[in-house]
This record gives structure tokens, C-alpha cells and sequence, in this order.
């Protein structure tokens, strides 16, 4: 893979936030708004902007629901995030990998 490449890094997940986000949400599958808040060390505004983004992109999906009174946002990886980030690990790895 040579430099030309490039463009096969996925803009929307190469952002240090949401990349973070998809980091996590490959670990864990699903994980809740507050959780993702704390383990990313952002802001409730910062955050929802991000998962917006990925929502967009079919990455990540969100469901609102309640718990005990209060809301509560789950996020997870879509099986076409699970795809996408793959792809973008693939694609960054050969770039770190290209001969000298």
C-alpha cells in the first residue's frame, strides 16, 4: 500500500473521538452514553455530536429508552460499523506497514 492509499482511510471514523467510540463499542458491543462519556473523558455535548456522525454512517446505532424514570442512551456497533472499522484498521495498518 503506498501513499495514493491514503483515501482509503475512513474520514468518518478517523476523527480521535469517534475512533475512541468505535475502539470501545468493538470491545464491548454496547455500551451506555454515560459509560462512553467517562471511559472517552468528553463532554455530553462533544459526544452526542460524534455518535451523531456515526449514527449517519450507519456505524453506530442509539436507543433511547428509561430506567427507573430517567432516560437512558445506549449506543452499539452496527454490523456495517463492525465492517467499516475492520476495513479502516486494514487500511491504516498497511500504511504503517509499507516498506521504507
Amino acid at each position: 500500500m503506498g501513499l495514493g492509499d491514503l483515501g482509503k482511510i475512513d474520514e468518518v471514523i478517523h476523527g480521535r473521538l469517534r475512533l475512541g467510540i468505535m475502539i470501545y463499542l468493538a470491545d464491548v458491543e454496547t455500551a451506555e452514553f454515560t459509560e462512553l462519556k467517562s471511559a472517552l473523558e468528553t463532554s455530553q455535548g462533544n459526544l452526542s455530536v460524534h455518535l451523531k456522525k456515526l449514527t449517519e454512517a450507519g456505524y453506530v446505532a442509539i436507543d433511547k429508552s428509561f430506567r427507573n424514570n430517567k432516560p437512558l442512551t445506549r449506543a452499539s456497533i452496527t454490523p456495517a460499523g463492525r465492517k467499516a472499522f475492520a476495513a479502516y484498521l486494514e487500511a491504516l495498518g498497511g500504511l504503517i506497514g509499507r516498506p521504507t
